[in-house]
């Protein structure tokens, strides 16, 4: 038996598996990531940053570069599906949180947390071509077993403690929970993709239109000027109810032509949705699902963290900013208790709860939840003046009960914010 050279290894290298890393070097924490993909592409779409997880890229120091890459959301803003305005409030720093809102490619956030690791932790913080099988643990720590994706057995790897970072398909949750069943679908399929065009409204402004029993949009921009003319990246977000979900899988191709018919009317004076699909070159479909919050994410010296633990229906921007949320609270827990199965306890105890109410408010009331209220009050209809339909405090009220449980609140951040 070899001992250990490293205290943590960290299982997938996605947001929440770098973020960790980055945590724990933060903390005098050695660590090694183990990566299933022979090669790090920028894969996915658009995500945002909400404050209470740019605060902790801030801490550790990347807020700057983050802000070069994304784009700093200055609204959000809801329209239904005539293109009528409904509702806006600011966004960020504009709304009196510390920290800025992020609308960044997935991509890009994986490369600027890759970045960082890789000058921090050194290019062999990160193996490539590491997939996960399975972990077994004694006394003396944990072995996790790998092949390199080709059914070639890898050395074991050893460490005090395993954290599996391995997404949706996590094969260590897989180990843990083998009867857990089929994906919750939700009863809508989402289609996203990403667009060049001009700066619309605000230009950096966060739209959501419509609503899902007729079709419903989410829409931001992601990078700024990529032309050297001042267009931007839009990343945009279809979602329709459907009896059938799509199949789970992040990359998934869709077809234009099936979800096009909801929006082909949608020429409004802010935007032509509808010429924005239709310019669209590669559209990615996936059901919307989540899993019901599991009893338990530590056994021992292993533990779960980011979507291996809490997969969540992608609404209100909050499956990448609860994993990076994961990270600094876990390498905490491992400061304070050392290398051992009572840091992941601790771990567990603080973020299994915070998380689980999350996805069950996503279920329930996400953010959104503004435009059910308008359609359901319109029939589906056009309004004359919203503020017949109803008042800006309720939606205003609609809107804030969203944040208190995800834990975003103004007053909670501020509340909560380190001394530094």
């Amino acid at each position: 038996m070899h001992p250990h050279h490293y205290d943590v290894a960290i299982i997938g290298a996605g947001i929440g598996g770098l973020t960790l890393a980055l945590s724990l070097h933060q903390q005098g924490i050695s660590c090694r990531v183990f990566e299933a993909a022979q090669q790090i592409r920028p894969l996915g779409a658009g995500v945002n940053l909400l404050p209470h997880a740019v605060r902790v890229m801030d801490e550790l120091g990347l807020a700057g570069r983050l802000a070069e890459v994304a784009v700093t959301t200055k609204e959000s803003i809801f329209f239904n599906k005539f293109g009528q305005f409904v509702y806006s409030e600011p966004a960020g720093r504009d709304a009196g949180y510390a920290w800025p809102q992020f609308s960044i490619h997935r991509g890009d956030l994986q490369m600027v947390l890759l970045d960082a690791v890789h000058e921090r932790l050194g290019k062999e913080a990160v193996q490539l071509g590491w997939r996960c099988l399975g972990v077994e643990q004694d006394d003396a720590g944990v072995i996790v077993r790998f092949d390199d994706g080709e059914g070639h057995e890898r050395e074991p790897a050893r460490a005090a403690l395993a954290v599996a970072c391995d997404g949706i398909h996590s094969a260590v949750r897989k180990q843990f929970y083998p009867d857990e069943g089929a994906p919750r679908y939700s009863g809508v399929n989402m289609w996203r993709g990403t667009t060049v065009l001009p700066p619309f409204l605000s230009g950096a402004s966060m739209v959501r239109a419509g609503w899902l029993s007729v079709g419903k949009m989410v829409i931001y921009p992601i990078r700024n000027n990529v032309d050297g003319q001042g267009r931007q990246l839009v990343n945009w977000v279809a979602e329709i109810e459907a009896p059938q979900p799509a199949r789970r899988d992040w990359n998934r191709g869709g077809r234009l032509e099936d979800f096009f018919p909801a929006f082909a009317d949608w020429h409004f004076d802010w935007l032509d949705v509808a010429a924005m699909l239709q310019a669209t070159e590669t559209i990615l479909e996936y059901p919307m699902v989540d899993q019901d919050p599991l009893p338990k994410w530590s056994f021992g010296r292993v533990t779960l963290l980011g979507d291996a633990a809490h997969p969540m229906v992608p609404r209100g921007s909050n499956g990448a900013g609860q994993a990076i949320l994961d990270g600094p609270s876990l390498a905490q827990q491992i400061r304070t208790f050392g290398a051992t199965a009572k840091a992941l306890e601790e771990y567990e105890r603080i973020r299994l709860k915070a998380t689980g109410e999350v996805v069950l408010m996503n279920r329930v009331a996400p953010p959104d939840a503004i435009l059910q209220t308008v359609h359901e009050l319109t029939g589906g209809k056009p309004f004359n003046r919203i503020e017949d339909v109803i008042s800006r405090e309720e939606l205003q009220a609609v809107s804030n009960r969203y944040k208190q449980v995800a834990g975003f609140s103004v007053n909670a951040l501020s509340q909560s914010a380190p001394a530094r």
